[in-house]
């Protein structure tokens, strides 16, 4: 049975939005062709085209993990080697799968707020060519990013320049891009297609699907044999119209983004809510009040608010409210207690009574 407590955990543990199980319901007729042939995936097919560009083509898979192998895996020869963040869910969350099942370096760089800048391209570019060491062929951004920031459509424009000059090519998971184009205001589109960007894993999962993403290859030219590593990696769905009608009552009539903005609008009512019991972290490790309070880490941009506070109102607050601790913090600075980074994640479904539940119960212990 469901629980009762109320989750800022991950936008994961939502249900499935009733339009996409409807779909499910719709597809669940007669037979149909397996692997894609079938009406759903065809239709898919268009749904995708219409928002990211009459050369895109999509690939469903199972998860997001499995989305970023594939993409990875097709856009790399053997001894290629891909630049991303030292947050990203490729190098932090995902077992070592793209090396283990892909084969795939990771160079990883340090980006204090999530993001690559141009410079992460450029500190690698010098070892093109070096037969003792592996190859920097890809650049993988991360939209928005696992610290809840989110790159304007300029900033990805430099990176896709920088990496397309230097003969890179430019991946975007995107497990919440409906997140970050709900917050900048703009088309799936506009922050990859038209930015540069060659392959992107479109997230579902995070947005209201049961089950279900997508490899949508935006350059033909930049993923090679994407059906055939699609089979050997375990992500080819045999009853694929499952996950085509899924992702297509998503795309369709822009639920991705009526349930992404009603995500990021709770997350950004969760933080106002907290000003009064918020303090401003100090450039020397200090507070500029009160040590006592919430300390917002990063900034909230999309659906998630990072925040440090107590140890033991974390504690507390787990009783009636799942969240994740993120990193340990500094100690208080003038008490000495324990602190901990956390990470408030809202959902498709999070209401404001929930918010303001979550927000008076921190307020309380903090």
């Amino acid at each position: 049975m469901p629980s009762t407590q109320r989750s800022f955990a991950s936008d994961n543990y939502a249900p499935a939005h009733p339009a996409v199980l409807a779909s499910l319901t719709a597809a669940n007729v007669g037979h149909a062709g397996s692997y894609g042939a079938d009406p759903w995936t065809e239709r898919l097919q268009e749904s995708v085209r219409h928002h990211f560009g009459e050369q895109a083509t999509a690939y469903p898979v199972f998860n997001g993990t499995g989305a970023n192998v594939v993409a990875l895996t097709s856009m790399l020869p053997r001894w290629g080697a891909v630049v991303t963040s030292e947050h990203a869910h490729i190098h932090q969350d995902e077992n070592a799968a793209p090396e283990r099942v892909g084969g795939i370096k990771l160079l990883t760089v340090p980006s204090p707020d999530g993001r690559l800048t141009p410079a992460a391209i450029d500190r690698f570019v010098g070892d093109l060519g070096d037969q003792h060491r592996a190859q920097p062929l890809v650049v993988s951004i991360t939209q928005a990013t696992e610290l809840g920031t989110v790159y304007s459509p300029d900033e990805i424009r430099a990176i896709s320049d920088r990496a397309h000059a230097a003969g890179l090519r430019v991946h975007l998971d995107g497990a919440r891009l409906a997140n970050a184009a709900a917050s900048l205001g703009v088309s799936l589109r506009a922050t990859t297609t038209d930015v540069g960007v060659d392959v992107v894993s479109f997230g579902g999962t995070k947005n209201g699907l049961l089950f279900g993403e997508a490899v949508v290859v935006l350059d033909p030219d930049a993923a090679r044999g994407v059906d055939f590593v699609r089979k050997m990696t375990m992500q080819l769905a045999s009853k694929m119209r499952f996950v085509s009608a899924q992702l297509t009552a998503l795309l369709e009539d822009d639920l991705w983004r009526t349930n992404a903005a009603h995500a990021n609008a709770m997350a950004a009512r969760l933080r106002a809510a907290l000003a009064p019991v918020s303090t401003a972290e100090a450039p020397d490790g200090g507070t500029y009040a009160a040590p006592s309070g919430v300390v917002f880490t990063q900034p909230t941009q999309a659906n998630a608010v990072f925040a440090v506070l107590p140890r033991a109102a974390a504690e507390a607050l787990r009783a009636d409210f799942a969240f994740y601790d993120w990193a340990a913090a500094a100690p208080d600075p003038v008490t000495g207690d324990e602190r901990v980074e956390v990470r408030w994640m809202c959902s498709w479904d999070t209401s404001e009574d929930d918010v303001d539940a979550f927000a008076a119960a921190v307020g309380a212990l903090a």
